[in-house]
């Protein structure tokens, strides 16, 4: 196996680990492990668990950026595209009721720790609340654009938290078409002004 990839299978476990065990409780003998190399190995290519993270938050980054890239691709509406990131609650319902929301228990972790990349992975939020912004503003809701991202942003995250603490699919689903249904109406207010 080459540098790179080696590299991007060390980010890839990381990531993983991170989501499920949390940044704190996730060694370098934990991701070394999942890898399958020697500790002595992993650290030629990483010397501290934060240049990890920070590997790992870029990564989110873009993965968030070809997701939004892809929802504007192929969603012929602001409305679709809008639905595009409600759906990800149904799409990853399984692992958000295990683990949380990946954004989520990643900003608020380090939030918690007072770490210096909360203001790193604060940004996948900000990515989020942009898109949404720019899909409200389209659809005819310039003024309160912002407002309606961040509530619908808000909103994700209630759901995916109590999704994990509760470990109920039918609320996540019953959220899901109330969230539609609010959308509908907000758009519905764009199109008669």
């Amino acid at each position: 196996m080459g540098d790179k990839a080696t590299r991007e299978q060390i980010v890839a476990a990381a990531d993983g680990l991170f989501y499920r065990q949390g940044f704190a409780h996730t060694s370098f003998t934990d991701i070394a492990e999942a890898v399958r190399i020697s500790r002595g190995n992993f650290y030629y290519y990483f010397k501290t668990k934060d240049e990890i993270l920070e590997a790992v938050i870029a990564g989110r980054l873009e993965s968030t950026q070809a997701m939004l890239a892809r929802w504007e691709a192929e969603g012929a509406t602001p409305a679709a595209r809008i639905r595009s990131f409600i759906d990800i609650l149904i799409a990853n319902k399984s692992k958000i009721k295990r683990y949380g929301c990946p954004v989520g228990t990643l900003t608020g972790e380090l939030a918690k720790l007072g770490h210096d990349a909360r203001a790193a992975a604060n940004t996948l939020f900000t990515l989020f609340r942009k898109w949404l912004r720019r899909q409200f503003e389209i659809a005819g809701r310039r003024k309160d654009a912002d407002a309606l991202a961040l509530h619908l942003l808000a909103r994700s995250q209630g759901v995916a938290t109590l999704a994990n603490a509760l470990r109920d699919e039918a609320f996540i689903r019953r959220e899901v078409q109330e969230m539609y249904d609010w959308l509908d109406v907000q758009l519905a207010k764009g199109a008669r002004k």
